[in-house]
This record gives structure tokens, C-alpha cells and sequence, in this order.
């Protein structure tokens, strides 16, 4: 790999210590970082080099998933950021900043390349991007990249308003906005999986899919973000950006080695295939929620509007449940359910594909009795893939009994998503992150929504902390004969498709 400077805003944020300096750490271990690679990290608190280096080290030490030994190389890596005092509003500062990269560029061999990763709000974004270009931080032989993290933008004109800032520093293909749904390993798996599996080429389609649902479920509130929360609810923070990204990338349908470039243009052509939602119809295809007092693991939780910094009559979203369809060859006519919410029963992400019934039955067998036959993507906490396949009980063979192939990986040695994120912005890949297209047409579709929303023409509903979530998002599915999986299955079939038994067990 070339020789980087790795030029970090917001270093001493909870972001840059919880992520960003375990990844780079990890990369290292893996020999994934340039031989001759520097970070300078930024921030308006004045520190010396010695103090910036411990506090990365603490980190390490604190957050790495691996554990961090006191080695010559663990040194070594840590004397390789460097602190630099920086206002962002202030263009002395990007002046003196320059004369910084350019002091360590001069000892490096080669063309040296610039990374700015901007672990900063989403309002500093386009002031740091235009002091970039305005300084001549961006005039560099090499490649420069532009990484920022979510949101982008909080509707469809402040998106477009923020990319048209943007745009006049760096070229799309210099910027990385980062999704860190699309780092985890499962939903990296899906590309592959696609790819290079016959059986699931032939079944990905309305031919034989019943309905796809995908959920995102945390048991947590909202914690220290109530300033933010209170603004941006379940809609903006989860179903936008990693709901979507998730709907994305399961409907694939690749050709084998897909370049970044198709991996776009098919995640676009999704978007742009979605059935759009209008005042007249938004009531029946989405549901919203907000928790009430409950009880979650045996402990009792506020509700909502009694949280820390939220207003007792706030009508924000903590719950948000969708109805989705694909107008295409491929997916016309298969439903996808899509929810999200907090203070929920069990903290997990998952993806849920069932099948068509192949026949019909002929034997004595009742609908009660039959399972249907599921392929289910656990993406966390916990990662894995589940096949629950119907077979006759031998026992009794007018009742159904499933089996269940199941994949479990370690998730411990798993690359964490920030890892693998930032590799593929130092290799230059961006199959992984979201570009402007993907975003502008999320937003166009969610837009509606929002002004729904704002308007409380679609109603909000409460749901206990520590449920599945509003009866109406039951509702929602039950219109076309649906449920949602997992939720009230009994507690050994639970167990069962969760891997904790099965009857084939591969681990890798």
C-alpha cells in the first residue's frame, strides 16, 4: 500500500476512541496499514504528541477486540500519530496544517496520498471540506479521499444542499461516506453469497420467495443522545440509511466478480425500482411507535417522554415499521416488512427470508402444525445463517417436523465493520459505502414519510419497553396472511433457529 497521511477531525471524540483507533490498531496487526503511514489527529483542545498517543493507547487497550501487548511493533504504532490544534473555522489552522503533513510527507518515498476522515458532526462537513480545498490540503500528488460518517443530511434538501458543498471540493469518486452496516461481515457475506451459490440464484426470486422481513430491534433507549434523538426519531437514525442498505443488498442479483461500479448501479436501479409512497396510501404501508414505561430483562424502564432531555409531549418516533415493494422481474410481488425500534424485547439485526409453500399438503396435517420453511441471516449480535428446511415427523407422521442447517462463525475473529471500512477506503474500494445516488433516492422515498410524520396524518403508537413493538405492525403483516418470525414462536423453536440446537451444526 502507498504512503497515507491519515488526517483525523474529531480525534479526541468517543467515535475516534471506541472505533476508529482499535480498527487502525487491528489493520496493523493484520499488516494492513502502508508501511509508511501517519496520523494526525485534530482537535481544539491543545495537546502534546505524548498525551495524544496515550489516549490512543488507553483506547486500544480499553476497546481493541483484540487484546494489545506492550511490543516493540505496539510502540511503533502508536508513535505514529502525531496532534495538531485545530479551530475548524479558523484557516490559519488548515495553513498550519498543511505545513505539518507536508513536514512527514518529505520523509516518505514514493507519492505520498491524504485520507481526512471526518468523525465530526454532519454540520462542520462542508466548512472542513471547503478549508481543505480553499488551504491546498487537497493539492496533492497522490490520491486524496474524503470520509464522512452519517447522517447525510436529515431530508431531501438538506442532503442535496450538503452534496453540492461537498462537490465543490471533492469528486464522488474521492468521497466515502460510511454506512457501518456495510462493514459487517454478514452483510458482506450477502454479495457472495449471491454470487457464488447455484441453489440461492435460483430460489431469489418472487418465483419462490413468500415475504423478506428485516429488523433491527435494540433494547436500549436513547441514552446520552436525547438532544439528537428527540429531532431525528427511528426514521432518520435507522430505516434511511442501514434499514435500506440492508434491503439493498439482499435483492442483488450480481453477475460473478461484480465490480464496485455494478455494485452501484444495481443497489441504484433497487432504489429506484421501490414503489413510491403517497399521502393517500403512507397510513397502510408504515407503522410508528414510541415506547411506554415496561420492563426489559427483569428491570424497569421510563417511558419515552420521561427520558432525561426529552419533552413530556414529544411525539418522536422510536419505532418504525414498513411495507415495501420491489417493481421489478425479480422481486414484483414479494412483500418486504422492514421495522426498527427501541426499549425492544431482544437486542438483534436480522434478515428473514420465507419460502412459498411448494404444494399443497395432502395429508391430515394442519396449517398449526406446518413451519415454514425459512432462510434467516442472524447479523448481530451474533452472526450466522439458518436454514429451517419441513420434514416429517417420524414419529408421527401427520405432523411436521423441521430441521435445521446452521452456520455459526466466531465472531471474535471476525474483522469488526470499522476495520474493514477503512481498509477498503485506504485500497480505494467503495462497493462498501454509500454513494450520493444511493442516498438522494433513500431520502426521495423516505421523504414522504417524514412529511407524514410531521403533519401526525399517519398516527403514533405505543407500545410497552420490553415488547415486540405496536400491535399495528402485526397488523400490517396479518393484512396479506403474514407474521412476524421469532416473535412468537415457542421459546425451543426459538432456541432452535437461533443455533442453540440444531440437528446440523457446521462452524467456521
Amino acid at each position: 500500500m502507498e504512503a497515507t497521511t491519515f488526517v483525523l477531525f474529531g480525534a479526541t471524540g468517543d467515535l475516534a476512541k471506541r472505533k476508529i483507533y482499535p480498527a487502525l490498531y487491528n489493520l496493523f496487526l493484520d499488516g494492513k496499514l502502508p508501511q509508511e503511514f501517519r496520523v494526525i489527529g485534530l482537535g481544539r483542545r491543545p495537546f502534546s504528541d505524548e498525551t495524544f498517543q496515550a489516549s490512543v493507547e488507553h483506547a486500544v487497550h480499553t476497546f481493541s477486540r483484540r487484546k494489545a501487548e506492550e511490543t516493540a511493533e505496539f510502540k511503533q504504532f502508536v508513535q505514529s500519530f502525531s496532534y495538531c490544534p485545530l479551530n475548524i473555522d479558523n484557516s490559519d489552522d488548515y495553513k498550519k496544517l498543511l505545513q505539518l503533513v507536508q513536514q512527514y510527507e518529505a520523509g516518505m518515498s514514493g507519492t505520498p496520498n491524504r485520507m481526512f476522515y471526518l468523525s465530526v458532526g454532519p454540520e462542520f462537513f462542508a466548512t472542513i471540506a471547503d478549508n481543505i480545498k480553499a488551504s491546498g490540503l487537497g493539492d496533492t500528488k497522490g490520491w486524496k479521499r474524503l470520509v464522512i460518517e452519517k447522517p447525510f443530511g436529515h431530508d431531501l434538501p438538506s442532503a442535496q444542499q450538503l452534496n453540492a458543498k461537498l462537490s465543490k471540493s471533492f469528486s464522488e469518486d474521492e468521497i466515502y461516506r460510511i454506512d457501518h452496516y456495510l462493514g459487517k461481515p454478514m452483510i458482506q457475506k450477502l454479495e457472495i453469497l449471491q454470487q457464488s451459490n447455484p441453489v440461492l440464484q435460483a430460489l431469489w426470486s418472487n418465483r419462490y420467495i413468500s415475504n423478506v422481513q428485516i429488523s433491527a430491534s435494540e433494547t436500549v433507549g436513547v441514552e446520552e443522545r436525547a438532544g439528537y434523538y428527540d429531532h431525528v426519531g427511528a426514521i432518520r437514525d435507522m430505516f434511511q440509511n442501514h434499514m435500506l442498505q440492508m434491503l439493498m443488498m439482499l435483492t442483488l442479483h450480481l453477475p460473478e466478480n461484480s465490480t464496485p461500479e455494478v455494485v452501484r448501479f444495481k443497489k441504484k436501479t433497487i432504489l429506484e425500482a421501490l414503489e413510491p409512497l403517497h399521502r393517500d396510501n403512507i397510513a397502510a404501508h408504515v407503522v410508528r411507535g414510541q415506547y411506554t414505561a415496561g420492563s426489559i430483562a427483569g428491570k424497569e424502564v421510563a417511558s419515552y417522554t420521561n427520558e432525561p432531555g426529552i419533552s413530556s409531549d414529544s411525539m418522536n418516533d422510536t419505532y418504525v415499521a414498513a411495507k415495501l415493494e420491489i417493481d421489478d422481474p425479480f422481486w414484483r410481488g414479494v412483500p418486504f416488512y422492514i421495522r426498527t425500534g427501541k426499549r425492544m424485547k431482544e437486542k438483534y439485526t436480522r434478515i428473514i427470508v420465507e419460502f412459498k409453500e411448494a404444494f399443497k399438503q395432502t395429508t391430515k396435517a394442519t396449517d398449526s402444525n406446518q413451519i415454514a420453511n425459512l432462510l434467516i441471516f442472524e447479523i448481530s449480535p451474533n452472526e450466522g445463517i439458518t436454514f429451517q428446511l419441513n420434514s416429517r415427523d417420524p414419529q408421527n407422521k401427520d405432523q411436521f417436523k423441521p430441521i435445521y442447517i446452521d452456520f455459526h462463525s466466531n465472531g471474535a475473529e471476525a474483522p469488526e465493520a470499522y476495520e474493514s471500512l477503512i481498509h477498503d477506503a485506504l485500497n480505494g474500494d467503495p462497493t462498501f459505502f454509500a454513494h450520493w445516488d444511493e442516498v438522494e433516492l433513500s431520502w426521495k422515498w423516505v421523504q414522504p414519510i417524514l412529511n407524514a410524520f410531521a403533519d401526525n396524518s399517519i398516527p403514533l403508537h405505543y407500545y410497552p419497553a420490553g415488547s415486540n413493538g405496536p400491535a399495528a405492525a402485526d397488523e400490517l403483516l396479518a393484512k396479506n396472511g403474514h407474521h412476524w418470525w421469532l416473535d412468537s414462536e415457542p421459546d425451543q423453536h426459538k432456541q432452535q433457529l437461533k443455533g442453540e440446537q440444531q440437528y446440523v451444526y457446521t462452524n467456521h
